[in-house]
């Protein structure tokens, strides 16, 4: 039987530690903010409390009811699962929300563990968890990787897809996929150009040598 205060207690840990989480994650105008990571781990410890509960009544008598204090837990993560694809977010080539959604999942589990009485791993989770979101971010935003923008250009003239792929190719951007369409009505054809990159200041010399090439019509840059 876990005492009333020992509840209190684990209510109170689980609750402080998933805000913590949430806070940072709030600070960073994510859509799934302090009051829901705190809530997620506030329900996940008690989920755990009440399922040790009943496995310690069904434990009096065995043979009138068996119950196996892991299912009800493992029903909470899966419910997380929703809430995780709430907060994932498809804006062009880019996908946003899954560092959001791994934290719910991760502060899930804490509530379990602080649910549990294991306060030593649910801590240590909660300190590698904060140390993830804010120290690696830094290091994280420090290396180089790549990028991917799809650029769309209109030109009034066939001879201007050579220089635009030339233009490309000396900022050293590479092209991942290139389709085109033609509109004869209009005597326009727009390229449709996938870019590879890493440093970021090199659209800005692509976008300059657009602007002053004649036959471009007009450009659209997305990603």
């Amino acid at each position: 039987m876990i005492y009333p205060y020992e509840t209190i207690l684990r209510l109170i840990i689980g609750a402080t530690l998933g805000g913590i989480i949430g806070f940072e994650r709030q600070s960073h105008g994510r859509p799934a903010g302090f009051r829901t990571h705190l809530l997620v781990s506030l329900a996940s410890v008690l989920i755990m409390i009440v399922s040790l509960d009943f496995y310690e009544a069904s434990s009096v008598n065995p043979d009138l009811i068996r119950i196996d204090p892991g299912r009800i837990a493992a029903g909470a993560i899966t419910g997380i699962g929703f809430l995780g694809a709430g907060v994932i977010i498809k804006s062009g080539l880019t996908i946003q929300g899954l560092t959001t959604a791994a934290c719910l999942w991760v502060v899930s589990a804490i509530g379990l563990a602080v649910g549990s009485g294991l306060y030593i791993p649910a801590t240590v989770t909660f300190i590698l968890t904060f140390i993830s979101l804010w120290v690696l971010r830094n290091v994280e935003a420090k290396l180089p990787r790549l990028r991917y923008k799809n650029l769309a250009i209109i030109t009034g003239s066939a001879a201007a897809d050579q220089e635009i792929l030339a233009l490309i190719d000396l900022q050293g951007v590479e092209i991942s996929s290139m389709d085109y369409d033609v509109d004869k009505t209009k005597n326009e054809k727009t390229l449709h150009i996938m870019l590879t990159y890493k440093n970021a200041d090199v659209l800005k010399d692509i976008m300059a040598g657009l602007s002053e090439n004649p036959a471009v019509r007009r450009y659209t840059l997305r990603g």
